[in-house]
């Protein structure tokens, strides 16, 4: 797709149209189907135009914006995994079991669990009134 800027050269109303290439344009313009929508007139040219260009300092800079937001929500997720990791039991792929354990008091309800569960599994807990939350996990991969 591109965007002309269009000119009347009968009315002077500039307007803006979009085409599916310069080469539609040039086919519709041949066959006198491009035409001024005050005025009706077919004199109808493309009018100057500047390219809207990304220059590289631009995409540095939001290149950087991006990074330093990546790095403060990898923060706030390492916070959170230190704070779960020295609060809460990993009960690893037993998630599910473990949790129907405490809720129904088969096991002492001490500290919390984490673990690792599927949707089908968090989705029976929360129908059998079992609170769980889902979290994003990211591995240190700094170590």
């Amino acid at each position: 797709m591109i965007k002309y800027n269009l000119v009347c050269k009968k009315c002077d109303l500039i307007f803006d149209s979009w085409f599916a290439s310069s080469l539609e344009f040039d086919k519709l313009k041949k066959k006198e189907l491009i035409n001024c929508h005050r005025c009706g007139s077919l004199r109808v040219e493309k009018g100057l135009m500047a390219p809207k260009l990304i220059n590289k300092t631009f995409r540095d800079k939001n290149e950087k914006k991006d990074l330093l937001k990546h790095q403060k929500i990898k923060k706030i997720i390492d916070k959170y995994q230190k704070f779960i990791k020295n609060n809460f039991d990993y009960v690893g792929e037993n998630f599910a079991y473990e949790a129907r354990s405490i809720h129904y008091k088969e096991k002492k309800n001490g500290r919390g669990i984490y673990g690792t569960a599927s949707k089908k599994d968090i989705k029976e807990l929360k129908e059998e009134g079992i609170d769980t939350q889902m979290i994003p996990w990211v591995e240190n991969k700094n170590n």
